[in-house]
Protein backbone atom coordinates (compact mmCIF):
# COMPACT_ATOMS: atom_id res chain seq x y z
CA UNK A 1 0.00 0.00 0.00
CA UNK A 2 1.73 3.40 -1.01
CA UNK A 3 0.29 6.57 0.65
CA UNK A 4 0.95 10.02 -1.05
CA UNK A 5 1.67 12.36 1.49
CA UNK A 6 1.64 15.45 -1.13
CA UNK A 7 -2.11 14.80 -0.78
CA UNK A 8 -2.62 14.30 2.74
CA UNK A 9 -0.69 16.94 3.54
CA UNK A 10 -2.67 18.97 0.90
CA UNK A 11 -6.10 18.18 2.90
CA UNK A 12 -4.83 18.34 6.32
CA UNK A 13 -3.70 22.32 5.09
CA UNK A 14 -7.06 22.77 3.64
CA UNK A 15 -8.66 21.60 6.74
CA UNK A 16 -6.58 23.67 8.88
CA UNK A 17 -7.48 26.39 6.55
CA UNK A 18 -11.35 25.78 6.93
CA UNK A 19 -11.21 25.67 10.87
CA UNK A 20 -8.92 29.21 10.69
CA UNK A 21 -11.87 30.66 9.29
CA UNK A 22 -14.86 29.19 11.52
CA UNK A 23 -12.19 30.30 14.23
CA UNK A 24 -11.75 34.16 13.27
CA UNK A 25 -15.27 34.34 13.03
CA UNK A 26 -16.00 33.12 16.24
CA UNK A 27 -13.07 34.99 18.10
CA UNK A 28 -15.33 38.08 16.18
CA UNK A 29 -18.77 37.15 17.86
CA UNK A 30 -16.49 36.13 21.52
CA UNK A 31 -14.90 39.69 20.94
CA UNK A 32 -18.61 41.76 20.62
CA UNK A 33 -19.90 39.33 23.08
CA UNK A 34 -17.14 40.06 25.54
CA UNK A 35 -17.91 44.22 25.23
CA UNK A 36 -21.36 43.46 25.49
CA UNK A 37 -20.49 41.69 28.75
CA UNK A 38 -18.37 44.55 30.02
CA UNK A 39 -21.02 46.92 29.68
CA UNK A 40 -23.37 44.92 31.34
CA UNK A 41 -21.13 44.82 34.50
CA UNK A 42 -20.25 48.60 34.27
CA UNK A 43 -24.30 49.23 34.74
CA UNK A 44 -24.51 46.51 37.39
CA UNK A 45 -21.59 48.04 39.42
CA UNK A 46 -21.83 51.93 38.78
CA UNK A 47 -25.19 52.50 37.84
CA UNK A 48 -23.80 55.02 35.14
CA UNK A 49 -22.82 54.59 31.42
CA UNK A 50 -19.20 54.91 32.40
CA UNK A 51 -17.03 54.10 35.31
CA UNK A 52 -15.68 57.73 35.41
CA UNK A 53 -19.41 59.16 35.32
CA UNK A 54 -20.18 56.57 37.84
CA UNK A 55 -16.97 57.38 39.84
CA UNK A 56 -17.87 61.33 39.98
CA UNK A 57 -21.50 60.69 40.71
CA UNK A 58 -20.80 58.41 44.01
CA UNK A 59 -19.56 58.63 47.40
CA UNK A 60 -15.84 58.63 47.92
CA UNK A 61 -16.04 55.05 49.35
CA UNK A 62 -17.84 52.93 46.54
CA UNK A 63 -14.68 54.04 44.24
CA UNK A 64 -12.65 51.99 46.72
CA UNK A 65 -15.17 48.99 47.87
CA UNK A 66 -16.87 48.12 44.02
CA UNK A 67 -13.75 47.16 42.92
CA UNK A 68 -12.81 45.61 45.91
CA UNK A 69 -16.20 43.20 45.36
CA UNK A 70 -15.75 42.60 41.85
CA UNK A 71 -12.19 41.02 42.85
CA UNK A 72 -14.71 39.04 46.41
CA UNK A 73 -16.34 37.86 43.01
CA UNK A 74 -14.03 36.78 40.70
CA UNK A 75 -11.52 35.12 43.59
CA UNK A 76 -13.84 31.99 43.55
CA UNK A 77 -15.20 32.02 40.13
CA UNK A 78 -11.44 31.51 39.02
CA UNK A 79 -10.34 29.68 41.97
CA UNK A 80 -13.24 26.30 41.28
CA UNK A 81 -13.99 27.45 37.41
CA UNK A 82 -10.96 27.12 35.89
CA UNK A 83 -7.11 28.48 37.47
CA UNK A 84 -6.01 28.38 33.97
CA UNK A 85 -8.49 31.70 33.84
CA UNK A 86 -6.20 33.74 36.26
CA UNK A 87 -3.43 36.34 34.89
CA UNK A 88 -3.20 38.29 32.02
CA UNK A 89 -4.24 35.81 29.45
CA UNK A 90 -1.26 35.63 26.93
CA UNK A 91 1.46 34.03 29.65
CA UNK A 92 -1.29 31.06 30.06
CA UNK A 93 -1.53 30.86 26.22
CA UNK A 94 2.38 30.40 26.07
CA UNK A 95 2.12 27.81 28.51
CA UNK A 96 -0.11 25.58 26.95
CA UNK A 97 1.79 25.81 23.45
CA UNK A 98 4.88 24.70 25.25
CA UNK A 99 3.22 22.27 27.90
CA UNK A 100 0.36 20.98 26.22
CA UNK A 101 0.43 21.14 23.18
CA UNK A 102 -2.19 23.62 22.82
CA UNK A 103 -4.27 21.97 24.46
CA UNK A 104 -6.78 24.26 26.45
CA UNK A 105 -9.62 23.37 28.95
CA UNK A 106 -13.28 24.13 27.15
CA UNK A 107 -14.51 26.01 29.98
CA UNK A 108 -11.57 28.04 30.71
CA UNK A 109 -12.88 30.55 27.78
CA UNK A 110 -16.78 30.84 29.48
CA UNK A 111 -14.58 31.30 33.19
CA UNK A 112 -12.45 33.90 31.65
CA UNK A 113 -15.19 36.11 30.16
CA UNK A 114 -16.96 36.00 33.05
CA UNK A 115 -14.09 36.92 35.23
CA UNK A 116 -12.52 39.61 33.64
CA UNK A 117 -15.90 41.32 32.21
CA UNK A 118 -16.73 41.70 35.89
CA UNK A 119 -13.03 42.75 36.86
CA UNK A 120 -13.18 45.34 34.29
CA UNK A 121 -16.73 46.38 35.07
CA UNK A 122 -16.46 46.53 38.40
CA UNK A 123 -12.94 49.11 37.93
CA UNK A 124 -10.52 46.85 38.45
CA UNK A 125 -7.06 47.39 37.35
CA UNK A 126 -6.96 45.07 34.03
CA UNK A 127 -6.96 45.49 30.13
CA UNK A 128 -9.23 43.96 27.53
CA UNK A 129 -6.79 42.81 25.42
CA UNK A 130 -5.39 39.91 27.48
CA UNK A 131 -8.37 38.36 28.09
CA UNK A 132 -10.21 38.11 24.96
CA UNK A 133 -6.74 36.87 23.51
CA UNK A 134 -6.83 34.14 25.92
CA UNK A 135 -10.72 33.51 25.56
CA UNK A 136 -10.08 33.17 21.33
CA UNK A 137 -7.42 31.20 22.00
CA UNK A 138 -9.16 28.99 24.36
CA UNK A 139 -12.24 28.57 21.82
CA UNK A 140 -9.50 27.98 18.79
CA UNK A 141 -8.31 24.88 21.15
CA UNK A 142 -11.82 23.43 21.45
CA UNK A 143 -12.80 23.50 18.07
CA UNK A 144 -9.08 21.88 17.44
CA UNK A 145 -9.85 19.06 19.96
CA UNK A 146 -13.49 18.43 18.71
CA UNK A 147 -11.76 18.13 15.44
CA UNK A 148 -9.09 15.92 16.60
CA UNK A 149 -6.02 18.30 15.03
CA UNK A 150 -2.51 17.07 15.33
CA UNK A 151 0.06 18.85 17.53
CA UNK A 152 1.07 20.83 15.42
CA UNK A 153 -1.96 21.48 13.92
CA UNK A 154 -3.22 22.66 17.11
CA UNK A 155 -0.70 24.79 17.83
CA UNK A 156 -0.98 26.76 14.91
CA UNK A 157 -5.15 27.37 15.43
CA UNK A 158 -4.37 28.55 18.69
CA UNK A 159 -2.45 30.95 17.73
CA UNK A 160 -4.70 31.59 14.65
CA UNK A 161 -7.54 32.48 17.68
CA UNK A 162 -4.90 34.50 19.66
CA UNK A 163 -4.10 36.70 16.78
CA UNK A 164 -8.14 36.97 15.93
CA UNK A 165 -8.89 37.36 19.16
CA UNK A 166 -6.83 40.88 19.33
CA UNK A 167 -7.68 41.51 15.77
CA UNK A 168 -11.34 42.07 16.54
CA UNK A 169 -10.74 44.42 19.90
Amino acid sequence: MKIDFKKNEFSEHIRLTLLAVVIGFTAGLASVAFKVMIHFFQGLFWRAPSIISGVSSQPWFLTILIPAAGGLIIGPIIYYGAREAKGHGVPEIMESLILRAGKIRNRVSVIKSIASSICIGSGGSTGREGPIVQISASLASTIGQVFKIKIRGMRTLVAAGAGAGIGHF
